[in-house]
């Protein structure tokens, strides 16, 4: 099976991430021996210093110079070491809080640019990107490679009767269902709108029924009422020397021949309810 690519993974999406995590870490390796070198050059001095004192006892001077000086200048050396190795550590704190500032932005725009911020799906601009390179797997190697595209029946009619907000709600639960109807190999996807794709890599036809039937007809509970939801699907499989449109505009010709079949059937229960809610507004 094909592997979708994680975030990390695909390179034109990294927005460099995986670069700020090595500094960081870089970072953090060099604080770490730069404090192990600054514990070893202190003891050094405290030693020195406690030497001193034990090798001029009742003398008055040390290597010709004055016992006092010399003892003034190695705690000197000392606490001006110390000092700079605490400044030091927190010039490499700020620098850290920054990188991963940094990162946290980055993470944004990656997730920007790979999914959609509604109902969390891949967004339109990376499925494309993957169907492409699926195509060209199925070119190389003749796996198999079928593209779904789905869209809600009347979702503008549940707009308009209920809002905005209970449109965002139909749309995350059919997402939420788009995704439990995936493979670990697949992908999901928004396509725009209320429309979906599934990208379903090393299916043959034969096991999509199985796939579908997790995006039957559901019910969204809205200001208190079950709003009935119904998905118009169609699908095209890859065939020899079939490119991105064929693939997009074959499912799209299939969902839009279904549509007017499932519309049919979910035009009178929607029209209903969203009737009943203009009149009780």
């Amino acid at each position: 099976m094909s592997h979708i690519p994680s975030p990390i993974e695909s390179e034109n999406a990294d927005f460099g991430v995986a670069e700020i995590r090595a500094n960081l870490q870089k970072l953090e390796r060099r604080d770490l021996w730069v404090w192990g070198n600054a514990v070893v050059v202190i003891l050094a001095l405290a030693a020195a210093v406690f030497s001193l004192s034990a090798n001029v006892v009742g003398k008055k001077t040390f290597l010709g110079l004055d016992y006092s000086f010399a003892l003034r200048v190695l705690v000197t050396l000392v606490l001006v070491f110390t000092a700079q190795m605490v400044i030091q550590h927190l010039s490499f704190r700020k620098l850290q809080a920054e990188l991963a500032e940094q990162q946290i932005q980055a993470e944004v725009f990656r997730r920007l640019a790979m999914f959609d911020p509604l109902t969390g799906l891949y967004n339109r601009r990376f499925a494309e990107q993957r169907l492409k390179a699926e195509i060209s797997r199925s070119q190389r190697r003749g796996h198999p490679l079928i593209v779904v595209l789905a869209d809600l029946n009347d979702f503008k009619q549940i707009n308009d009767a209920y809002g905005h907000q209970a449109g965002d709600t139909v749309l995350k639960e059919f997402a939420k269902r788009l995704n439990r109807a995936t493979r670990g190999s697949d992908l999901a996807a928004r396509w725009g709108g209320d429309e979906f794709m599934m990208l379903l890599a090393d299916c043959e036809p034969v096991q999509l029924p199985n796939i579908l039937a997790r995006l039957e007809d559901f019910s969204v509970e809205v200001q208190g009422r079950e709003l009935p939801v119904s998905p118009a699907i169609g699908w095209k499989s890859y065939e020899a020397g079939d490119e991105l449109t064929d693939l997009i505009e074959g499912a799209d010709r299939m969902l839009y021949s279904n549509k007017g079949s499932t519309k049919k059937q979910a035009d009178a229960e929607t029209a209903s309810v969203a009737e009943t809610a203009f009149r009780t507004r």
